[in-house]
């Protein structure tokens, strides 16, 4: 082997030159970028929950045997890429003070530059650096784009977070163990469940928790009763934050939904300070999906990200749970991706509540719990966090493909028939309804149709229903002021206005009646029931111009149909589950997909 022109040549095989001094430059916390280094030795170090590697590195004059591999990376060693002798080019890299004479080099980002056995050769003369740095170096400053640099606004930002006015040293979070006594994270909040109180053998007390992610990687944090009060309104999501101070323990994976051995504890001593210092680097949300064919193959109780087209959702459903008794409500989804696969995604309370997948909306979650309910299901948790139709490639790519040909497409379900298999929220005109027998089977048919309102029936479209909050039964009124709920079997001074709204709609094809309950109706006349049983009570003109003011107008229906028999007759009764005004930007990429479909039909 011999050098020529700063490039090694070995049995007439040309390699890339290695970055000479580059490892004592980032010890001392200088941006080096794209350096080229050497890989001498790769050991797997013992007691990790997740594999985690030792490096010892090499720049042809200096060796560094205190370098750590980013855990994304691991896929490399189990590759064989790093291998003895192969050179690499370090595109991202992180430097940590983990002991006072002693720094470690984080590499979050490889490209291989020459595989080990084609080198098969140390180059250079390196010796080792028995400390890390060299004397007097800088201790690291937080990371821009994941490489260490002085920022003397940083310095000051934390320096509050140390007696003497010192600033401590910034830890990647994939480095933080419990067998460290001082330590600083910069990371970002991506989720924050609600405060809740428990009660157990000990007593009783509050809890919250929160995701907290850097460039390297993410870990949860939990407080529990007075550091629950301190830092529950101090800890916003999407904000960046320094904390230090905390205690730090091996996760219970079964109640945690990101990739960590490690969690944290804030107690009486720890700090959490807000950082005022642009934070771009740091990401918003890191999602690792699994694709939905992939589900029935992960264990149950097990945490995921997914992602998928929400082809259809249920009602919304309301019960009492039998171990706490209080009520419940949710909502179940179906994700469809673009492996064809389809699995169901339950909502609880107000996620659920408020969600509409009337226009199939993307939904990507993290940290969404698997279960073995009729084959293979997912839940979201308090822990969880659900992003509707978010701005990341992923969910450009998949609208893509729904709109393009998954909608037309039958899904093959992983999740059994849980919640009904006839569930659906495809598009039918009310000719298609017809031609196909919606409605007609053991369980009711749901589709989604665009339609104008053309008449609606003002006779007996509201009554006065139970003030209870949990009854909407018509009450009957006593002519006294009083006004008794057979069903609650108590009497009222008062009453509340529920909208029972008959109405005929139609589209291109047919006229169809529906039955519009509150919501649906509220949406389709502009007001609340309240208000328009005040001006049916005390302004019958503008009563009556409200209900014809809602004529003509157009909306996407949400609807449900089913054949119900009532003294003997049989008819078939269509309800509006949902009412939502147009989204014409989406509508019309709906149209376009339908014509381009059409076009390959041909």
């Amino acid at each position: 082997m011999e050098k020529k022109n700063g490039t090694y040549i070995l049995k007439e095989i040309m390699f890339p030159p290695l970055t000479s001094g580059a490892i004592n430059r980032i010890l001392s916390g200088e941006d080096v970028a794209n350096a080229v280094l050497q890989i001498l030795g790769c050991k797997k170090i013992p007691g990790a929950g997740n594999d985690r590697y030792r490096l010892l590195i090499s720049d042809g004059v200096t060796g560094c045997p205190f370098a750590m591999l980013g855990t994304q990376l691991n896929h490399m060693v189990a590759n064989d890429e790093l291998e003895k002798f192969t050179i690499v080019r370090v595109d991202k890299c992180v430097c940590n003070q983990v002991q006072a004479d002693r720094k470690v080099i984080i590499l979050l980002s490889l490209t291989v530059l020459a595989p080990g056995k084609e080198v098969n050769e140390k180059l250079g003369n390196p010796v080792n650096s028995s400390t890390g740095a060299s004397s007097g170096a800088p201790t690291n400053a937080p990371a821009v784009n994941g490489v260490p640099k002085t920022n003397s606004s940083y310095h000051s930002a934390v320096s509050t977070t140390v007696a003497n006015g010192s600033a401590p040293s910034v830890h990647p979070i994939n480095t933080l163990t419990p067998y460290q006594n001082k330590w600083t994270i910069k990371a970002r909040v991506t989720n924050k469940t609600p405060l809740r109180t428990y009660s157990n053998s000990r007593g009783e007390g509050k809890v919250f928790s929160v995701n907290l992610l850097d460039e390297t990687g993410e870990i949860k944090a939990t407080g529990f009763n007075d550091s629950a009060d301190r830092f529950y309104d101090l800890l916003e999501v999407n904000k960046v934050y320094y904390i230090s101070r905390a205690n730090l323990k091996t996760a219970n994976a079964r109640f945690s939904t990101v990739k960590n051995d490690y969690e944290i504890t804030f107690n009486n001593d720890s700090t959490i300070i807000p950082c005022e210092e642009a934070s771009s680097a740091i990401p918003m949300l890191q999602y690792d999906f699994v694709p939905i064919a992939q589900i029935e193959q992960i264990e149950k109780d097990s945490n995921i990200d997914v992602i998928g087209v929400c082809k259809s959702f249920s009602d919304l459903q309301t019960f009492v749970a039998r171990t706490t008794n209080k009520e419940m409500t949710k909502r179940d989804l179906k994700l469809v991706d673009r492996s064809n696969k389809e699995v169901s995604l339950t909502l609880w309370g107000k996620e659920a509540e408020s969600f509409d997948g009337t226009l199939f909306p993307v939904v990507a979650v993290k940290g969404a719990r698997v279960s073995e309910f009729n084959g293979r299901s997912l839940s979201v948790t308090m822990s969880s966090s659900m992003q509707v139709n978010p701005d990341i490639k992923e969910a450009h790519v998949l609208k893509g493909w729904f709109e393009r040909e998954g909608c037309n497409m039958d899904a093959e379900s992983i999740s059994g028939k849980a919640g009904g298999s006839n569930m659906g929220g495809q598009w039918k005109t009310f000719a298609q309804a017809v031609s196909e027998q919606l409605g007609m089977g053991d369980k009711p048919d749901y589709f989604v149709n665009k339609a104008t309102i053309v008449m609606l029936r003002k006779e007996n479209c509201m009554y006065m229903a139970c003030p209870g909050e949990e009854c909407n039964k018509k009450v009957i009124d006593m002519n006294n002021g009083i006004y008794r709920c057979e069903k609650c079997n108590r009497e009222y001074s008062e009453f509340k206005w529920r909208l029972l709204l008959a109405t005929s709609v139609a589209d291109f094809t047919e006229n169809q009646w529906l039955t519009c309950f509150q919501e649906a109706a509220e949406t389709i006349l502009g007001v609340s029931a309240q208000e328009l049983g005040s001006c049916k009570e005390n302004d019958e003109e503008r009563y009556n111009e409200i209900l014809t003011e809602a004529n003509f107008k157009s909306y996407i229906f949400k609807l449900r149909t089913k054949m119900e028999t009532f003294n003997e007759e049989s008819r078939l009764k269509t309800t509006a589950v949902s009412v939502t005004p147009i989204e014409h930007v989406s509508y019309v990429k709906k149209i376009l997909a339908d014509i381009k479909q059409m076009e390959q039909e041909l």
